[in-house]
């Protein structure tokens, strides 16, 4: 009986695409490969976004371990009756300020690793008086894969916790070329002295 009906919908199936044709199969392929990649780039971008949360409930965790011991040694009764707050998580984990240079350098490090192709950057030093840090955001143009992109924004920001991605920009020539060209914006927050900020 089941293979009756089988048989039956396997007849409608190739007289229903008997009719629709070249260009109609076309289509349907078309579409058919686009919702894969669509799957997998929601995928994808959801694993990277947990893998990003993750790094910075890692960063946050090492910069609160860091804070604690100093703490724990001028007022321990304060460190055990409180804990700290996010405010003083967020300026112990500032970068230095006197260091820019030296963490512009550790990007161009980490995008020889990644197989990218950095051309020079944008830089902009500023002074958020809201947040009392000082900002340096570096817009760097890279061209690789698109994979190596990513790999290298995700180095980035583990090897600079006081550093944001604010904006990625891609370009590709046309679809089948695997050299991608991309725009990185990140921004590093950063403190005057090893005190923290002003």
């Amino acid at each position: 009986m089941n293979q009756i009906r089988f048989a039956g919908l396997a007849l409608r199936l190739r007289l229903a695409l008997l009719r629709a044709g070249p260009v109609m199969l076309g289509v349907l392929a078309v579409l058919l490969v686009s919702a894969a990649a669509l799957t997998w780039l929601v995928h994808a971008l959801f694993q990277q976004q947990a893998e990003r949360d993750a790094l910075r409930a890692r960063a946050m965790a090492a910069s609160q371990a860091a804070k604690a011991p100093k703490a724990e040694a001028s007022a321990p009764a304060a460190l055990s009756a409180a804990p700290i707050d996010n405010l003083d998580a967020f300026y112990a984990a500032l970068g230095q300020r006197r260091n820019a240079e030296q963490q512009v350098r550790t990007l161009f490090d980490l995008a020889a690793k990644s197989g990218l192709v950095l051309s020079q950057g944008e830089y902009k030093s500023a002074w958020d008086r809201n947040a009392r840090v000082h900002t340096y955001q570096v817009n760097l143009p890279v061209k690789g894969s698109y994979a190596a992109i990513w790999q290298f924004a995700l180095a980035a920001l583990r090897a600079l916790p006081f550093a944001a991605l604010d904006d990625v920009s891609f370009r590709r020539d046309s679809i089948g070329d695997p050299v991608v060209e991309a725009r990185l914006r990140l921004t590093f927050y950063l403190a005057d002295a090893a005190g923290g900020a002003q």
